[in-house]
Parts: C-alpha cells; sequence; structure tokens
C-alpha cells in the first residue's frame, strides 16, 4: 500500500466551505484508493491532517497526474491559507 499524509491549513471562516468540498470528494473514488482520513487537530483549530491510502504506488501516481484529480486539488486550495505538505510513502504497518 501507498499513500500521503498532507497537512493543511485552512484559512480563517472558510471551515463550512472546507466541509463542503471534502464532502463532495468522498463521494469519488479514484482507481486503486482504499481509504481517505481528514482529521481536525484539537491544538490548532485551522489545521488539518488527510491520509489517503492506495493499493499501491503506481495507482497513487496515477490519480495524483489525472486531470480530475487536479480540478480536485484547485477546488481545495481555494479555502487554504497555502499549498499543503504532502508527506508520501509506502505502509509498512497497518492494523485495523
Amino acid at each position: 500500500m501507498y499513500g500521503t499524509v498532507a497537512r493543511m491549513r485552512i484559512r480563517p471562516d472558510s471551515e463550512q466551505e472546507f466541509a463542503r468540498i471534502v464532502n463532495e470528494i468522498e463521494g469519488i473514488k479514484a482507481p486503486g484508493q482504499l481509504a481517505v482520513y481528514v482529521y481536525k487537530m484539537d491544538s490548532t483549530p485551522h489545521e488539518y491532517y488527510m491520509a489517503v491510502l492506495f493499493e499501491n504506488r503506481d495507482a497513487y501516481h496515477a490519480n495524483a497526474r489525472s486531470p480530475e484529480q487536479h480540478q480536485r486539488f484547485l477546488k481545495l486550495m481555494s479555502v487554504l491559507e497555502r499549498e499543503p505538505e504532502w508527506n508520501d510513502g509506502e505502509v509498512v504497518f497497518a492494523a485495523i
């Protein structure tokens, strides 16, 4: 499995629009996508982390290069203070 953990900071007063965008994206499952989790930090109210999991690295990168994903990214950027901090990597342990 392969994926990313993204650190995001939304603009003040954008929380409802952020929730709307995330809910819209939630209904879309890219080929090879296994899961998406979005966390709101207790310690920093406008900071969120998003974990996205794919079957493998190729599926992850195919999604990242797709025009559809680029359009979703642009919508997300409309409520963020700056581009997310992306942390890509291979999953080496999972317990569910």
